[in-house]
């Protein structure tokens, strides 16, 4: 039987076998940043609980600004103080806000108009917490869900500012507004506690390197949201130095950055004169440039030569009423202000509403019945807590997150400016010239509408930077 030859083995039958063989692939390791974990965890019942704990920040500063809207009167009357002097008290308590302890308790023990300034200048949590909160909520929402979630938390600010003006309503005429400020101080004290449970930013702890910490807390959402963390290892490019103020004026963000403040700054004084001129209108009466003189208070010595302004005109249940319509205004726009944000963009939503703000403070000036005024300050309330909304997601998201928390604190300390002397035009020039004082409010709405269209970056849809 013929047997087959065996073909002899060579090296040249070698090599071509070599050729003719893949060699194995290494297969590199699956790597995710803390944009891709946020995004494939999804929105679930972690975000339900910061949302809750971080909204009701903005309680406590709503009670805050609008103790004093509803104090005021009383105040004025008790210590005969002058217009200016009414705007200081404001004008301090925002001032405050620049730093933290929180004295709100001792204010309801003041003895005099002194004292009562000094403990007001000592309150101050607030502002800084919700700021804050407002750039937690950012780092950890899903992109899609950010232009929707963020205005909603405009519901707590709404809670905050109807409950301390029912409280006004009811423990004023009956035991006084020392206990209205004690009892506006419990949600504060109780707040403090629960922040224990918020955890430290994933980005800013994979930015400084501790990427541990880093992992455990999007295990921990992932864990209360029933999902599952991306596959691999976490990575993000260790940052060698964290943001600083001169990296908000760098070539790429100079523009931004002070486009931005002028914003800020506008809005917040439009915002804040708002709820102090409301006041205003309704204390002194001053609907159609009247003056209720009748309610002067002449005060002095025996020679009776001096004289102090001090309208005592206190708030009817009525004025209450009108306060809390208003206030519901902060909400009502909010599905607009959501459908804006997300089909317009962040920059065409701020400019129409800025430039709405615009108009209906000028309608302000127009005599109108009781319900019209009612009306004209719903809209105003409504318009620039929307701008609020708008502006506050627009400055998380045009920022990397080294720059994120310094371009925010910046921009609230701004806030502070622009909501300070608002004051001295809502509760002094407001009683020389309402048209002037409304004028200056619309003026400067109308700088910020066209600050806000002119912006160079549109964030909608825009994933959270890591770096610059």
């Amino acid at each position: 039987m013929a047997t087959k030859p065996t073909e002899s083995i060579t090296i040249l039958s070698l090599r071509k076998l070599s050729l003719g063989t893949a060699e194995p692939q290494v297969k590199e390791p699956k790597t995710f940043t803390v944009e891709d974990a946020v995004e494939t965890i999804g929105f679930g019942r972690f975000h339900i609980a910061l949302f809750l704990i971080m909204g009701s920040t903005g309680v406590v500063e709503a009670m805050e600004i609008m103790l004093i809207a509803v104090v005021s009167p009383v105040i004025r009357c008790e210590w005969q103080l002058e217009n200016w002097q009414v705007a200081l008290v404001t004008t301090i308590l925002l001032i405050s806000f620049l730093w933290g302890a929180y004295f709100s308790l001792l204010t309801s023990f003041a003895p005099s108009y002194v004292w009562f300034v000094f403990l007001r200048t000592m309150v101050g949590c607030g502002v800084s917490g919700h700021s804050q909160g407002l750039i937690i909520k950012t780092e950890f929402l899903p992109t899609k869900y950010r232009g929707y979630m963020l205005p909603l938390s405009q519901v707590f600010w709404l809670a905050g500012s109807l409950l301390i003006i029912g409280l006004a309503s009811v423990v004023i005429p009956t035991v006084g507004w020392r206990w209205l400020i004690r009892i506006a101080s419990i949600p504060g004290i109780i707040l403090i506690m629960a922040f224990k449970f918020i955890p430290e930013s994933a980005r800013f702890n994979v930015s400084t390197g501790n990427t541990q910490a880093a992992v455990a807390t999007l295990e921990h959402i992932a864990k209360m949201n029933r999902s599952v963390m991306p596959e691999g290892k976490l990575v993000e490019p260790v940052l060698e130095k964290r943001g600083r103020f001169a990296d908000l004026l760098d070539a790429k963000y100079l523009r931004t950055t002070l486009q931005i403040w002028v914003i800020w700054l506008g809005i917040s004084f439009a915002y804040y004169g708002v709820i102090l001129a409301s006041a205003e209108l309704l204390e002194r009466d001053l609907v159609c440039g009247s003056k209720a003189d009748s309610e002067v208070v002449v005060t002095g010595g025996n020679s009776g030569e001096s004289q102090s302004p001090c309208y005592c005109h206190m708030f009817a249940p009525s004025d209450y009423r009108t306060m809390i319509i208003s206030t519901i205004g902060e909400i009502a726009l909010n599905p607009l202000n959501i459908l804006g944000i997300n089909f317009l963009g962040r920059r065409l939503s701020l400019s129409i509403t800025m430039g709405c703000t615009a108009l209906f403070f000028l309608l302000l000036n127009i005599c109108t019945s009781s319900a019209g005024l009612i009306g004209f300050l719903f809209m105003l309330r409504a318009l620039v807590a929307a701008n609020f909304n708008t502006v506050y997601i627009y400055t998380a998201e045009v920022y990397p997150t080294t720059m994120r928390a310094l371009g925010m604190g910046i921009s609230g300390s701004l806030c502070r400016i622009g909501a300070m002397v608002a004051p001295f035009i809502s509760q002094v020039l407001m009683s020389a010239s309402i048209l002037g004082a409304l004028c200056l409010f619309s003026s400067v709405c109308v700088v910020c509408a066209i600050s806000a269209f002119t912006l160079p970056i549109e964030t909608k849809g825009r994933a959270l930077q890591q770096i610059k």
